[in-house]
């Protein structure tokens, strides 16, 4: 799905949400720029700002100087463009920063100061990756070596018959 042309209204607040371009990304983000500051991210929009080097001067003159609406972050939120229920995810496998994605458009919405957030939480992608390989290698890689350990211990205990077996089949 591309850049939404439909004046939406705002999943946290109710209000309709501006268009802002982005010249240097091409695309218009949807701002509630008269209510609580969310930003709402097309699919596959959001990857295009969540780094440091992304330029968002657009979004950020945009935002200048203005007060926003609290809202409560915990509410349940419904996609201004497809109506589909929101889902709650952390945006990433650090667990900071909560954000609404909709798994029916791939939209994602931002509460105001969650984009600035996420931007200093890794300087690059590449970082962000590493954080979850490192992650994932903590839980599964350190079962899969006690795995590994133990077979090989099975190996080397095996009996003589066994072996013989193994290496007449498998050249063990």
């Amino acid at each position: 799905m591309g850049d939404n042309d439909k004046i939406i209204k705002c999943p946290a607040c109710g209000k309709n949400m501006e268009k802002i371009f982005m010249p240097e990304q091409g695309v218009n983000l949807d701002v509630c720029v008269q209510g609580c500051g969310g930003i709402y991210f097309d699919n596959r929009e959001f990857q295009q700002f969540d780094e440091r080097h992304e330029n968002i001067d657009a979004l950020i003159d945009a935002l200048k100087g203005k007060t926003f609406t609290i809202v409560d972050d915990s509410e349940q939120r419904t996609c201004p463009v497809c109506g589909a229920t929101m889902v709650k995810n952390f945006s990433s496998i650090k667990q900071n920063i909560q954000i609404d994605e909709c798994y029916s458009c791939g939209g994602k919405f931002l509460d105001h100061g969650e984009l600035l957030k996420i931007r200093a939480e890794y300087e690059t992608e590449a970082e962000r990756s590493g954080d979850v390989i490192k992650a994932v290698y903590s839980t599964v890689g350190v079962e899969i070596e006690r795995l590994a350990a133990a077979n090989e211990l099975a190996r080397r205990n095996r009996s003589p018959i066994k072996k013989l077996f193994d290496s007449l089949i498998y050249g063990d």
